[in-house]
């Protein structure tokens, strides 16, 4: 299958601080695929340049088998942040609109409900869309984040830690419901995470940077089938070699 995203040689500096050198990895479509490092190693730098929050200082970057340059060609993404980024005076309907609501051509309000309800409903909020953010529980908010991120159809979801926040509990149900989701539209994930475990779970490949400046260390394949607990010996031992490589 064709890559989704290419890096080939992607550096960034911020002053004269040097975050990536040489950075370079495929995505290929429809692929689940981990960042895992550090603090200080990039990832969240690299995650920002591919959804066209950062352009590259070095290298070139792809999506789509096409050269990214600025945001204009970056519609097929759509961005999970680290913190749920909800609008707390909006329902949870009305926040999984939002990225609706500046499509060209203008999507008409009905139907934006339509779709709103459509991916709340896929994210096992059946019931809550008039519900407000103080209302909902740290992992109903996370659904709502998700249903926002997937309302725009996207061919590629990017997620900066979106789960760290929750105990460990909720967020073994999140893992579970991302990859429900994920065999349901099959896009393409790339997923920034410190979580070793959380890696081992969820990514079909893992790319280990190694910080100061960060730089692809090694890119790991899990060919383990799902669904994946850490408590299977076999998922444990992939575990412990992740570990090897932080």
């Amino acid at each position: 299958m064709s890559a989704a995203i290419s890096l080939r040689g992607v550096g960034k500096h911020f002053g004269s601080l040097q975050v990536l050198d040489g950075v370079s990895f495929d995505v290929t479509q429809g692929e689940i695929v981990a960042l895992l490092g550090t603090s200080g190693c990039g990832k969240s730098t690299l995650l920002n340049m591919v959804a066209g929050l950062l352009e590259p200082g070095e290298g070139e970057l792809w999506i789509d088998g096409k050269r990214a340059e600025g945001t204009k060609d970056r519609n097929a993404l759509s961005y999970m942040f680290q913190e749920d980024r909800l609008l707390p005076w909006r329902t949870a309907r009305a926040n999984a609109e939002f990225g609706l609501e500046a499509a060209s051509p203008a999507i008409a309000s009905r139907d934006r409900h339509t779709r709103a309800n459509a991916v709340l409903d896929l994210v096992g909020l059946q019931g809550f869309a008039d519900a407000h953010p103080h209302q909902l529980s740290g992992g109903m908010r996370s659904r709502v984040a998700l249903a926002r991120s997937l309302v725009t159809g996207p061919r590629i979801l990017l997620m900066d830690e979106p789960f760290s926040k929750l105990d460990p509990q909720m967020r073994s149900q999140m893992h579970d419901e991302l990859l429900r989701i994920h065999a349901m539209q099959r896009m393409t994930v790339l997923f920034v995470t410190h979580d070793v475990e959380e890696a081992i779970v969820l990514a079909d490949r893992v790319v280990v940077l190694a910080p100061r400046p960060g730089r692809v260390r090694e890119i790991v394949s899990v060919d383990l089938p799902r669904p994946r607990t850490a408590t299977d010996p076999t998922v444990a031992e992939a575990i412990r070699q992740l570990r090897l490589l932080i």
